[in-house]
């Protein structure tokens, strides 16, 4: 099938699925956990397969380690979509209602998007939550994953279909891209898809909003930080670095420079240079780290460098508002935490750092659309439109504006026979 027509086909299932009850949504929710628990060991082959190709052409590893997708990682995405139908319907909520004049009531109500184009990396495990959080969310979904995961992806996609289909899901909702051909002719689409959205480098987000009218959800590197506060503790600074770095290192939500305030790093910097170090991570740092600890020198491409792998810059800043400049500078406007017990310097620091998620005395790996209880995510934006940060259900979601009135007319309040009320109603919309 030509890819204008399975964009067509996509469109024609989001009006039918923009309409589907909670009922029938929840119910193709349960029977794709079930098809995948049931399809295990097919998926798990199918995975092998990729692996061992992917290896053979020489792959990075932490590429690889994204890719797998094991037994424990199937029943993770099995009970995120347990998660997805415990959540309420997006759909349909009353986000505001205004008496515009007696009888004359206008309601802004929750609705899908329409036709989302993902294109994302090599996680196998990215397929199975867009794909579910589209569906609760009503929207149709053309999914173009790394061709390195396409023998898992294609199994994914099939048993996800088979499933959605059986509880009575319009054919054509999801739809799965091949080549790259695919995405370049999905650029031109307009007609047909209303958002895409990229998970991968800025070059390649930037590729995609410049060769394309379709509005795009960007999701840019995950050059993420740690300040660690000349009032931190040292002890909870340790653990809060480490677990940021080494929790899961090809993340994009994993700290890739460390920031030191420069009256706590003699004492700090060795304590977290041998916890990293047990879990052999590789340090590069500034001249003044290097004053402090045995490390190799830091280029400035390190502070813009997103490693997914095990390798921290560490840099030591003479006080609040440096880190704060480094981190607008070179982050990538994703997550970023400080590290103290001031909390005029917490304020200070999410007031003035400019991402999407900023965090406090925790790890940076908490940021993500099925911690933050939103039902999976279908990627991180950087954005400030529409949705900022870990995109979950409401990121998927636009509305619109329902009128109803009783035989009211314009000309009525041209003429100033009758005059707009405009009182908040605090009432949802109800037929």
């Amino acid at each position: 099938m030509r890819i204008k027509e399975i964009a067509a086909a996509a469109k024609k299932a989001s009006i039918k699925l923009a309409a589907a009850e909670t009922e029938l949504k929840n119910k193709a929710l349960q029977e794709i956990a079930i098809n995948l628990g049931n399809c295990k060991d097919k998926i798990i082959v199918a995975n092998k397969a990729d692996l061992e190709r992917s290896e053979k052409e020489g792959l990075a590893l932490p590429l690889l380690k994204r890719l797998r997708f094991d037994e424990s990682k199937i029943q993770d995405v099995i009970e995120g979509i347990q998660s997805l139908i415990n959540l309420p319907d997006p759909v349909g909520q009353t986000l505001d209602s205004t008496e515009m004049d007696g009888g004359l009531e206008l309601y802004k109500v929750s609705c899908p998007i329409g036709v989302i184009g993902v294109i994302f990396e090599s996680r196998p495990d990215a397929l199975v939550q867009i794909s579910t959080l589209c569906l609760k969310s009503g929207n149709s979904v053309l999914l173009k994953g790394g061709s390195e995961a396409r023998e898992t992806n294609k199994t994914l996609a099939e048993i996800i279909v088979e499933a959605a289909e059986k509880a009575g899901l319009p054919p054509g909702w999801l739809q799965l891209l091949e080549t790259r051909t695919d995405v370049n002719d999905m650029l031109k689409l307009d007609q047909y898809i209303d958002l895409i959205i990229p998970r991968g480098s800025n070059d390649f987000v930037r590729y995609i909003m410049d060769n394309s009218r379709i509005a795009v959800l960007g999701h840019a590197d995950g050059i993420c930080h740690c300040y660690v506060h000349k009032n931190a503790d040292l002890d909870l600074a340790v653990k809060v670095v480490v677990d940021s770095k080494t929790q899961y290192a090809a993340a994009c939500n994993t700290t890739e420079t460390l920031l030191v305030d420069k009256e706590i790093a003699p004492q700090f910097l060795p304590l977290v240079k041998e916890a990293l170090e047990e879990k052999h991570v590789e340090l590069v740092g500034c001249s003044k780290t290097l004053s402090v600890i045995d490390i190799t020198p830091a280029s400035e491409e390190d502070w813009k460098t997103e490693y997914l792998d095990y390798k921290l810059s560490i840099r030591i800043v003479e006080q609040l508002d440096e880190a704060v400049e480094h981190i607008n500078t070179y982050g990538s406007g994703h997550t970023d935490a400080i590290i103290t017990e001031n909390k005029n310097a917490v304020a200070a620091f999410m007031s003035l750092v400019d991402s999407g998620s900023v965090f406090w005395n925790c790890s940076t790996r908490f940021s993500d659309g099925f911690r933050y209880g939103l039902g999976a995510e279908v990627g991180i934006s950087t954005n400030k439109i529409h949705a900022r940060g870990p995109v979950g259900l409401e990121g998927l979601l636009i509305y619109k504006y329902l009128l109803a009135g009783s035989g009211q007319t314009v000309e009525e309040y041209a003429n100033r026979v009758k005059r707009f009320t405009h009182k908040k109603l605090h009432k949802n919309f109800n037929l």
